[in-house]
């Protein structure tokens, strides 16, 4: 991987990590475009550049990482097991859902249930927790179980844990909150796997490529969720839905031609 492969596909994992738009999805088709085989040392790359994303949100977060905030902590990661426990057993058939046509047709199924959701999506009704903190147990545990699509390539863990906490009462931002806190183990778990698996793979790698793509990945994350939360204080998901359906169409459209 040469420097501008690099920063391409830090750029990518920075900005669609925490967005409801599938980093899977959008790497699994950018690293196609780009002419990037899938091999060990792509593999070590994707787990630096996760890495850095993860700095990102505890950064940004940094507040709720503390002993006085446990109770929260033990709520994630209730919505943590439910995908840690079914993507270890369906690994191996998860893997073979890794395709173009796959992430296709998920981003389009995904941008429609996001667009029903915000069109019954009531704003104003006043039993919607508007604090991170005071997600019950049984909205975590929905939550967690909603994230469970994730594993299906293109369906985006961001928008299915999204759509998880709007379906379980939590208003926009503190589903968004949610998912970004809820990242921290999924990643670290998700990334710490892969390491053990490819990590003899860092002994071949470049590590100027992959210094400047974690410095990318970190910047454009940091910048994304700044922008994002900024973005839902004054409006809905329907962009996200409508991005999803179009995107989706156009890769079905480009495998066509």
């Amino acid at each position: 991987m040469d420097y501008f492969q690099a920063i391409i596909i830090g750029i990518i994992e920075g900005f669609t990590e925490f967005l409801p738009i599938s980093s899977t999805g959008h790497m699994i088709v950018a690293e196609h475009y780009l002419g990037i085989a899938q091999s060990d040392l792509t593999k070590a790359y994707d787990v630096i550049i996760q890495f850095a994303a993860i700095l990102a949100v505890m950064l940004i977060y940094r507040e709720k990482i503390s002993f006085k905030k446990i109770v929260l902590w033990e709520k994630l990661l209730v919505a943590f097991l439910p995908l840690g426990v079914i993507g270890f057993l369906l690994r191996h058939q998860i893997k073979a859902l890794f395709s173009v046509q796959v992430v296709a047709w998920m981003f389009i199924i995904g941008g429609v249930v996001f667009l029903i959701v915000e069109h019954f999506y009531d704003e104003e009704a006043k039993e919607r927790v508007q604090d991170v903190e005071q997600v019950s147990w049984m909205q975590a545990v929905a939550v967690g179980f909603a994230q469970v699509f994730a594993l299906i390539p293109g369906t985006s863990r961001a928008g299915a844990t999204i759509i998880g906490g709007l379906l379980a009462g939590l208003d926009r931002k503190t589903s968004a909150e949610f998912s970004f806190l809820l990242a921290i183990p999924v990643m670290a778990a998700v990334s710490g796997y892969d390491l053990l698996k490819h990590y003899h793979a860092f002994a071949h790698a470049q590590w100027g490529p992959y210094l400047v793509g974690f410095v990318v990945a970190f910047v454009v994350a940091w910048i994304t969720i700044k922008l994002f939360l900024a973005f839902l204080s004054r409006f809905t998901f329907v962009p996200f839905g409508i991005y999803r359906i179009l995107f989706g169409a156009f890769l079905l459209w480009s495998m066509g031609n």
